[in-house]
């Protein structure tokens, strides 16, 4: 097991690194913070100084090679817009971006696991193509359409929910019900992909013929055996709840980390854009890490490197 996890942890490590590294490179080839915080009618001698003061006049390997010498010290950097350190200004923003993420994704998990396995029981019925066309819809619709929608439907035309901003609980509903539906669809539609393909497995028929009644077959067989599948898509539920609140985020003005990394790449603050994917990257990866630790737990046969079919 310790293998395993070393494994794992070493590859997440990894992965973390070239996220940072492939970030590092395309910010500096992508424009010169200069140039858009001082703007391009600054005298150059005015922008040389900028230049120097945040060490951008330095070669792009020197460069590299003091932001992870810094990074290994637990220096971030500070934002060039107000000076403040990057990951404090990050930190502030993360409980407006949890209040409706932390909401979102426990009603994906409420909605959409019952959901896909109510589906899976009750095969070719009337409510699984429904809720198969809706989470084919969901799986379909862009976050920032739906937003739009539910602002044109809810905000402009009913009048019953405010449009944007974060100043009281009603403006979080519409952000959390948009990032909500397309991951509860997603979820119903793999929980009942994963359910029907246990369900036809030959030891479920065993089980049945052995005379356990159906509802004892579906919780002690269907469901464990179903839950590699359901777990892959939660852990990567987790790993985008900072991520998947960018374009909502803009969409509703909720001064969250999605907002404030695309206010960050719009004005190159690369210790601020840095400090957000670092993030963003630990979260993915983390869980990740979660949901592999969780396999080993659940087939133990994972941790011993040997390759197990999802619902076996």
């Amino acid at each position: 097991m310790s293998r395993y996890l070393l494994a794992r942890l070493l590859r997440t490590l990894l992965t973390v690194f070239l996220v940072l590294s492939f970030a590092f490179v395309i910010l500096r080839l992508s424009g010169d913070p200069a140039l858009m915080i001082m703007s391009p009618d600054a005298p150059p001698e005015a922008l040389e100084a900028f230049r120097r003061s945040w060490g951008l006049d330095a070669s792009l390997w020197e460069q590299y090679v003091g932001f992870f010498k810094n990074l290994l010290q637990g220096n971030f950097g500070h934002s060039m817009r107000d000076r403040s350190p990057a990951m404090e200004l990050v930190l502030r923003h993360i409980p407006a971006t949890l209040a409706i993420t932390l909401p979102a994704f426990f009603l994906k998990i409420v909605i959409g696991v019952p959901a896909g396995i109510y589906a899976a029981l009750h095969r070719n019925s009337l409510i699984d193509r429904a809720v198969m066309s809706l989470s084919v819809a969901g799986h379909t619709i862009p976050s920032f359409v739906l937003g739009l929608v539910l602002v044109l439907i809810f905000a402009v035309q009913l009048g019953w929910l405010p449009s944007g901003g974060n100043t009281s609980w009603r403006h979080a509903i519409l952000p959390v019900a948009t990032l909500s539906l397309g991951g509860a669809a997603v979820l119903a539609r793999f929980t009942r992909s994963a359910m029907l393909e246990v369900l036809g497995q030959p030891f479920i028929r065993t089980a049945s013929a052995k005379g356990l009644i159906w509802r004892e077959v579906v919780r002690r067989h269907a469901l464990p055996n179903a839950a590699i599948p359901t777990v892959t898509v939660i852990g990567f539920m987790v790993g985008s709840l900072i991520a998947g609140a960018v374009v909502v985020e803009s969409v509703f003005s909720w001064p969250g980390v999605g907002r404030l990394l695309v206010t960050a790449v719009a004005n190159r603050d690369l210790a601020v854009v840095q400090s957000l994917l670092l993030l963003v990257a630990a979260t993915m990866t983390m869980s990740n890490l979660l949901v592999d630790v969780l396999y080993g737990w659940i087939d133990p046969r994972l941790r011993h490197g040997q390759r197990a079919e999802a619902g076996a």
